[in-house]
């Protein structure tokens, strides 16, 4: 059989290195076209479709907020843009709670909103800060603010704050008592007032002792107010067995037996 001469070192070489320029130009080349097709004009963002809860936001306002900040967030194309970053900047909107974005082909954005619904002013009414329904504390300034009442305490406690009030009002709710302001104080203590101006002294305690010194007052107030003309002025639910309660013209009346403890403060 013929021997097979073999290639000279060189020329093995020269092969190797050839192959190895053919792969790296086919490498540029497809680096080159992705990068120009990615940055084509088709691909640039042509628009921003919002839906969901936009009570509270319309599309004038979104482009008042936001316009110039979209334009330094969307120099990117469609392909490449930072959903994280649109979300962040629809969040920073007043109102909005959450955003979902999502990329719609070939060149829109579709935002999903989801808005805060506010019950209650955090602290005093025209604060500034809300209270949403999953006891979140947010910025905004309501359209119409009659009727929310007033929370207040530490703002890490808001949720314990509202879960309590709608607890509290529910029951209250059953003499038409209508709870205006709840509070927890640093001290750890409660205290409430009525929308007849009342101030209710609650003390400290889970919801549950809370909610049953409520109902030793609501269970018999109907009977001291029969028995004593006057508005209700101050009620103090601190008594073990028992509360103090104010009326106005009428001095302090305590229902409670004989020899009971003062309330603990």
């Amino acid at each position: 059989m013929p021997s097979t001469a073999e290639l000279p070192l060189d020329v093995k070489l020269m092969t190797v290195l050839t192959h190895a320029l053919v792969v790296l130009f086919v490498l540029l080349g497809l680096g080159l076209f992705t990068t120009w097709l990615v940055r084509h004009p088709i691909w640039s963002v042509r628009a921003i479709a919002v839906q969901g809860d936009v009570s509270h936001q319309s599309a004038v306002t979104f482009r008042a907020q936001l316009s110039q900040q979209m334009k330094t967030r969307l120099t990117s194309s469609f392909l490449t843009v930072d959903l994280q970053q649109v979300r962040q900047l629809f969040e920073s909107v007043p109102w909005v709670r959450s955003a979902v974005v999502q990329r719609e082909f070939p060149n829109r954005l579709r935002v999903t909103l989801e808005e805060h619904q506010a019950v209650a002013w955090w602290g005093q009414s025209g604060s500034g800060q809300l209270v949403n329904k999953l006891g979140e504390v947010f910025d905004a300034s309501p359209d119409d603010s009659d009727g929310l009442p007033e929370l207040a305490g530490p703002r890490e406690k808001s949720a314990e704050v509202w879960s309590l009030y709608q607890l509290l009002g529910g029951e209250l709710a059953r003499l038409d008592l209508g709870l205006e302001r709840l509070e927890l104080t640093e001290r750890g203590t409660w205290r409430a007032e009525l929308d007849s101006g009342a101030r209710v002294e609650l003390g400290r305690g889970t919801p549950d002792e809370l909610l049953e010194r409520t109902r030793r007052f609501t269970g018999t107030l109907s009977q001291l107010t029969e028995r004593y003309a006057g508005a209700v002025q101050s009620v103090d639910l601190r008594y073990p067995n028992g509360y103090a309660l104010r009326l106005r013209g009428v001095t302090t009346v305590i229902d409670t037996p004989p020899g009971t403890k003062q309330p603990r403060r």
